[in-house]
């Protein structure tokens, strides 16, 4: 058993969710980030990779709840990269750092799961997570880890949001990168969403599923 995994992030018009810079952009609308407000605090965990951690340094919360009501925070981290200072360590949630079975690291603020040797187990994650009683995952980056849950065929939904806006760039990271697909065997999704949010669109789309 595992929870259901749903993708949501934030992409411009030309599918970047980060500058050449690698560092956030601010893609959002107003109505969007009212959204993903709503969508986090539905969700029993929130997930990132390490890169994002280190990159825009996210509390990755819900403002307004109590630690004992937001989400768990998951950190995907397979050698001990969280810096110890790190808003994720903070005490504002519960906080689970996921590394490979070769990491002997641990952090004040976390919990630690070993899964995996060398690359993060992700089916062992997500059967953990279970256990603890997540029954929804929220996975909201970097593209390296995006990518990651697509490979592994255990994502059930993926919101994506597009903001009106261009920033370029051949290194600017997109919702999925790591080594790509096959081009013969790519992720099937079916669309099962799309509105307005602002000066922005919002795309729902199924994963697998009878997708076409």
């Amino acid at each position: 058993m595992r929870p259901t995994v749903t993708v949501n992030c934030a992409m411009t018009a030309d599918g970047k969710i980060a500058g050449r810079s690698r560092r956030q952009l601010r893609i959002s609308s107003p109505e969007d980030l009212a959204r993903v407000k709503e969508l986090r605090a539905a969700s029993g965990a929130i997930l990132v990779g390490v890169g994002t951690v280190i990159a825009d340094d996210p509390h990755l919360t819900v403002k307004d709840l109590p630690p004992e009501r937001n989400p768990l925070r998951v950190v995907l981290d397979p050698r001990g990269r969280t810096p110890d200072g790190a808003r994720v360590l903070d005490g504002r949630a519960r906080t689970l750092i996921v590394t490979s079975e070769d990491c002997e690291r641990n952090w004040e603020g976390a919990e630690t799961l070993r899964a995996g040797k060398g690359r993060i187990d992700l089916e062992l994650m997500l059967s953990r997570l279970h256990e603890r009683g997540v029954r929804d995952l929220m996975v909201e980056g970097g593209g390296e880890t995006i990518f990651s849950f697509f490979e592994s065929g255990l994502v059930d939904r993926y919101m994506v949001f597009v903001g009106s806006m261009i920033v370029g760039g051949r290194g600017s990271p997109t919702p999925a990168d790591g080594d790509g697909l096959p081009e013969d065997r790519p992720v099937r999704l079916r669309l099962a969403g799309c509105r307005r949010l602002g000066d922005g669109v919002l795309l729902t789309y199924e994963v697998g599923h009878g997708a076409p």
